[in-house]
C-alpha cells in the first residue's frame, strides 16, 4: 500500500471514530456507559 493511501486510510478512519463518538455522545449513550462503569466499580470494592 503506497504512503498516500495509508494516510486516507487512517484519516477514514479517524473520521469514522469521531463520528462514532458524536453520535454517541448524542444520543445519551455516555451517561449509561457511566452508570455501568460506576456500578461494577462498587460490586468490585463490595459497596453495590
Amino acid at each position: 500500500m503506497t504512503h498516500s493511501k495509508q494516510q486516507r486510510l487512517r484519516f477514514g478512519l479517524a473520521a469514522l471514530a469521531a463520528a462514532g463518538l458524536i453520535y454517541g455522545l448524542a444520543s445519551g449513550q455516555a451517561q449509561a456507559v457511566w452508570q455501568k462503569a460506576v456500578f461494577i466499580c462498587m460490586e468490585c470494592i463490595g459497596i453495590g
